[in-house]
């Protein structure tokens, strides 16, 4: 793939004249006079009373069903930093492109100019009714876990901040997958973190669900390591994985480990550094655009690793649009309450499952590749893989089901079928 230039992308933005990436359309006939009244006044009082008697009813007579709201502030856009909630909006629709492509999700963003978390969170539930999921995106650390579990236990729908989740999840894929082909069980690996913010403790705690042991977790940033008693840059997320009671820095601690996940910055590890690791070490660098060791070099430094990164021009891309197109459809087609840890490790352990299957040929020619196969370079599902859907959506319905958390059931196999079919 060629580099993209700013004029490449700047014009993207503004091809055919039409400035940025969305825009709404009508899913009812406007043709006629009788349109016209069933669409607004006088039709539209009757759903108006059928909402107000059962407000469950928004579900049937609204897109509500369909719906969700990507909001963001812009304190923590991309790699880029605090921007403020207008630069944040290109990012909001594009996730915006990416929910309705990939699993049909209507999606309206707002850019929401508030940077306290109290009154961010007083916003979002003033508007939260007549959406069907909330997606939070690109807020800062430590306020983000805050203001995730606030809206969590203040609305009756999903709240979801992908920065945390969508990560986790792919890289819980990815791992279970990678610790099969190494012969490793999740209980007995020691795992190195570099990057303790939103992504990286969400990432830990997915571990955790999948059965790595805590104790067995090293965390480090821009300070060291996570150690008990730090003082710098330390908040309660952070402190729950703190080990240890001296400073460290990196590359001590990512000796002997079976395990490194980068969350944070570019080449911040050595070859030296992976050349300390535990035999067939697994190298998770997806820092973006530059990982935090080069893909080439840390295959060539160990060539027993098994290694990803967040690019779609290597091998094993950890990429969040594997993860919230799929569990929102799966989330608002049973109108679940929320997301929950049975959801999210439902869809962790369908990409893993979907990855060990064998691949179609449209697969491969969108990829220009002749063959794909389960083994180290193919740990999870390529992003443009058609099957995702019907495989992650309805195992988040099922777990949703399962877990207490859906307002309706399904018929599984019809759902998969009719997904499969789209």
């Amino acid at each position: 793939m060629e580099p993209i230039t700013l004029a490449d992308a700047l014009a993207y933005h503004q091809m055919d004249g039409r400035p940025g990436k969305l825009e709404v359309v009508p899913t009812k006939p406007l043709a006629t006079q009788r349109d016209l009244s069933l669409a607004y006044t006088p039709g539209v009082a009757y759903p108006v009373l059928e909402v107000e008697r059962d407000p469950e009813l928004a579900y049937e007579y609204t897109n509500k069903a369909n719906l969700v709201a990507v909001i963001s502030n812009g304190t923590a856009i991309l790699g880029l930093g605090n921007r403020g909630p207008l630069a944040s909006k290109p990012v909001m629709e594009g996730k915006g492109v990416l929910f309705k492509k990939f699993a049909g999700v209507d999606v309206y963003d707002l850019e929401v100019d508030a940077l306290e978390p109290e009154r961010f969170i007083q916003v979002v539930s003033a508007v939260a009714p007549g959406f069907g999921g909330i997606n939070l995106e690109d807020i800062r650390s430590p306020e983000c876990f805050l203001i995730e579990r606030r809206l969590q236990e203040r609305l009756d729908i999903p709240v979801f901040h992908d920065d945390q989740h969508g990560t986790a999840i792919i890289l819980g894929a990815a791992l279970v997958n990678a610790l099969e082909l190494t012969n490793r069980k999740p209980d007995q690996i020691k795992v190195v973190f570099s990057g303790a913010g939103a992504a990286g403790i969400a990432c830990a705690n997915q571990l955790l669900k999948l059965g790595v042991c805590r104790e067995n977790i090293w965390m480090t940033d821009v300070a060291g390591l996570v150690y008990h008693g730090r003082k710098e840059y330390m908040f309660p997320e952070k402190e729950f994985f703190a080990q240890g009671d001296r400073p460290a820095t990196l590359a001590e601690v990512i000796r002997d480990a079976d395990v490194f996940i980068g969350v944070s910055v570019a080449d911040i590890v050595t070859e030296e550094m992976v050349k300390t690791m535990a035999p067939q070490p697994i190298i998770f660098a997806m820092a973006n655009p530059n990982p935090e060791i080069r893909y080439e070099l840390a295959c060539q430094a160990r060539p027993d690793a098994i290694v990803a990164t967040g690019r779609s021009d290597y091998p094993n891309q950890i990429n969040n649009v594997l993860g919230f197109p799929y569990i929102f459809r799966g989330a608002l087609d049973v109108r679940a309450k929320a997301i929950n840890d049975a959801m999210k490790i439902a869809a962790s352990q369908a990409l893993a499952e979907l990855a060990r299957e064998p691949v179609p040929p449209e697969v491969l020619r969108a990829y220009n590749l002749d063959r794909l196969e389960f083994g180290r370079d193919y740990i999870v599902p390529k992003p443009l893989d058609p099957r995702v859907l019907a495989w992650e959506s309805t195992a988040v319905a099922r777990a949703a089901m399962e877990s207490g958390a859906a307002r309706r059931t399904v018929d599984l196999d019809e759902y998969f079928a009719r997904l499969s079919g789209l």
